[in-house]
């Protein structure tokens, strides 16, 4: 756990993801068109990989993969940053992160 929490407060927006997700690509589309290049770290491509998506498990994001950190906290997957992104909630988590 320690590993996912140093990196995901390394950068603005830090995004775990797996190479084969279309969701976690989805995730990424959506920061980019918001004026956000997110840090994404591809856990099926690093040794420690499982342990990584554990840890993401029980910081109680509800699926390890896409697992989107803002500001170093949790912000959730998939659902969780589509219902923001719908309410209108979103963007001003992002502002600060702008590229």
């Amino acid at each position: 756990m320690d590993k996912v929490m140093r990196l995901a407060s390394e950068k603005g927006v830090v995004v775990f993801t797996k190479s084969s997700c279309c969701l976690c690509y989805a995730v990424n589309i959506l920061f980019q068109e918001l004026g956000v290049i997110p840090v994404v770290h591809e856990i099926d491509k690093d040794p420690e990989g499982k342990e990584m998506e554990k840890a993401i498990t029980r910081l109680g994001c509800t699926a390890p993969v896409p697992a989107v950190f803002i500001g170093g906290k949790l912000v959730g997957s998939t659902n969780e940053v589509m219902s923001l992104h719908l309410s209108g909630s979103l963007t001003p988590l992002l502002k600060p992160y702008r590229a």
